[in-house]
């Protein structure tokens, strides 16, 4: 009986909109059209907020300029907020004219790197050295313990091969990956929301945050790490639009031109190499070469992205979307990722394993030739690799380790809070001297202070519990994205609570913070189709708070630059007893 009414059915083998004769198709051939509404592409591939032709009426632009305006915004926008982080970051980079924090390890490892391919051990007076003779100093040639990897003093001995061995030329680079980073941000932040507003206001707001601005100005390894794990985000975002195109582009389409989903497309279409997921592997194995916390984005990136498969795919009509991926995604996906980042790590190293084995190579270059073989399957390995493997044993034992107590070590319960920040530079000139007003009245201070700007920080601790609830109870993919990259940086500290750490480690996760800001900017002011009363208290609420932000990086620019003030105007700014 089922095999009889099965033959029955004329409409099999037909596109899903002939399988239901419906009131509308009969009435199309008198010229019926379908109401307009959302389809699969739509879904798969969301198209980008346009402005209200009323803002640009009230402006008084017309129709053609608004046009080209608008074509042109998607990176006309980007770049001027990427011109401001520039500048500011730019502006006197030199200054101050000294060695500060960890920049007394990082400067001298970057450019023995770029000399002899390994750090050297220097003497501990060379700095006044260094800033007095312009960097024109003898390179030591006995190798040096450190435990960073070197892709991070890589990036900034580049700075100083360009512009010599002093302060302007070890802070270059990450003056330059701390503009870049503004303008991806930008254009990321663009990309998830689908709108160059909320792109450019989480870029703006990177701009003037005082961490990420005084990072941008320092010769340490973090700024550097948060690069490359925003290239690899920007990457992976890139590569879930072009995979869920290419998914929208092999769907059917019925006759009111909407794209439906197909189960058999859905399931069994392959989406080829995806060139952006291997690039995002690359990006995020340079990230690890820099520090080895960028482990913990490539498990989460990693998962991320087999997530967004298995999204795209139920969109698309899959009825086991989970079993598709596994079969189509899952091993290209891993092999982009996983085995690029791991050989991106180990050609870092390439100049500490092209040193000599004689003793005067790089620190423990030597340790499988002086130790010999002592595993029954040593003999597979060749020298460097059993070396590179005991130092990279070192390192760790040394990290898990590490609780020496430090004047500005913090718990990461209170980074979110800008609890403890970390005091790079201090001075105290007397009036007239290095900038302090003659009428100062008693001593200046000078500082560089890894302070947040508070403000930002502050309302992006809202602003993460309000991703977490789109994510938990709305299913938002932007927001499950944003909560990925913060957890990704933030969380594995607690696991670490005894071990000396620092604040600045969050910079890392400061665009994923910024790109939560921007998203609970954007809920403020308002999802399109509200009313303009709703808009307009909206706007000027989230307004009133942007420029509050800026006001406070602006108030803080003293003590982010180095600049002399009166005693009493430092005291001004230290808010919380946990800054002095």
């Amino acid at each position: 009986m089922t095999s009889t009414a099965s033959s029955m059915d004329t409409r099999q083998g037909q596109a899903p909109h002939e399988q239901r004769p419906s009131w509308q198709q009969r009435l199309r051939r008198f010229g019926y059209t379908a109401a307009p509404r959302s389809d699969v592409r739509d879904q798969l591939v969301p198209p980008y907020v346009q402005p209200s032709p009323r803002m640009w009426q009230f402006l008084g632009v017309s129709r053609p300029l608004a046009e080209r305006i608008s074509r042109w915004s998607g990176w006309g926008g980007p770049l001027l907020v990427t011109l401001l982080a520039g500048v500011l970051r730019f502006w006197n980079l030199g200054n101050p004219k000294k060695v500060i924090f960890d920049e007394t390890y990082y400067a001298k490892d970057a450019w023995a790197l770029v000399h002899r391919g390994f750090e050297v051990n220097w003497d501990k007076n060379v700095n006044d050295l260094i800033l007095s003779t312009n960097g024109d100093v003898p390179i030591p040639t006995d190798a040096a313990y450190v435990v960073h990897p070197p892709v991070g003093k890589y990036v900034i001995g580049l700075g100083e091969l360009m512009f010599g061995f002093n302060p302007f030329g070890w802070r270059f680079m990450t003056a330059l990956l701390g503009t870049l980073a503004v303008l991806m941000l930008c254009r990321i932040g663009r990309r998830i929301f689908r709108s160059t507003f909320l792109g450019c206001l989480a870029g703006g707001l990177m701009a003037v945050d005082g961490l990420a601005f005084v990072m941008a100005r320092t010769s340490l390894l973090d700024g550097v790490l948060m690069f490359f794990v925003l290239a690899a985000f920007g990457c992976l975002v890139l590569d879930r639009d072009r995979a869920r195109a290419k998914l929208a582009a092999a769907l059917p389409v019925d006759a009111d031109g909407r794209v439906r989903p197909d189960a058999h497309i859905a399931e069994t279409l392959r989406l080829g190499l995806r060139p952006y997921r291997w690039l995002a592997g690359l990006m995020l194995g340079l990230a690890i070469g820099t520090k080895w916390n960028g482990l913990y984005f490539l498990v989460a990136f990693g998962l991320l992205t087999v997530l967004w498969d298995v999204g795209a795919r139920k969109v698309a009509g899959a009825h086991h979307p989970y079993t598709a991926v596994v079969k189509r995604d899952l091993g290209l996906a891993f092999l982009a990722t996983v085995p690029v980042a791991i050989v991106t790590y180990i050609v870092s190293w390439a100049g500490w394993i092209l040193s000599s084995t004689n003793g005067k190579g790089g620190y423990y270059r030597d340790w499988a030739t002086a130790n010999g073989r002592s595993s029954d399957w040593s003999w597979l390995f060749p020298d460097w690799w059993l070396s590179l493997w005991h130092y990279e044993h070192q390192v760790y034992e040394f990290h898990v380790g590490l609780s020496s107590p430090h004047t500005y070590q913090s718990n990461p319960w209170s980074w979110l809070v800008v609890g403890r920040p970390v005091s790079y530079f201090y001075e105290s000139p007397t009036p007239g001297k290095d900038g302090c007003p003659v009428d100062a009245g008693e001593k200046c201070a000078r500082e560089v202070l890894a302070l947040g700007t508070p403000l930002l920080w502050w309302v992006a601790a809202f602003a993460v519990l309000y991703v977490l609830w789109r994510w938990a109870f709305r299913r938002d993919w932007r927001a499950g994205a944003i909560a990925c990259g913060v957890a990704a940086g933030y969380l594995p500290w607690f696991l670490y609570q005894e071990r000396t750490i620092f604040f600045f480690y969050a910079v890392v996760f400061l665009p994923f913070l910024c790109l939560a800001v921007a998203m609970l900017l954007g809920a403020i002011i308002g999802p399109p189709g509200s009313s303009d009363t709703r808009r307009v208290a909206g706007a000027t609420g989230a307004g009133v708070l942007v420029l509050l932000i800026a006001w406070n990086f602006i108030y803080f620019w003293p003590i982010y630059t180095g600049q002399a003030i009166p005693i009493d105007d430092w005291r001004s700014r230290m808010w919380l007893d946990t800054w002095v």
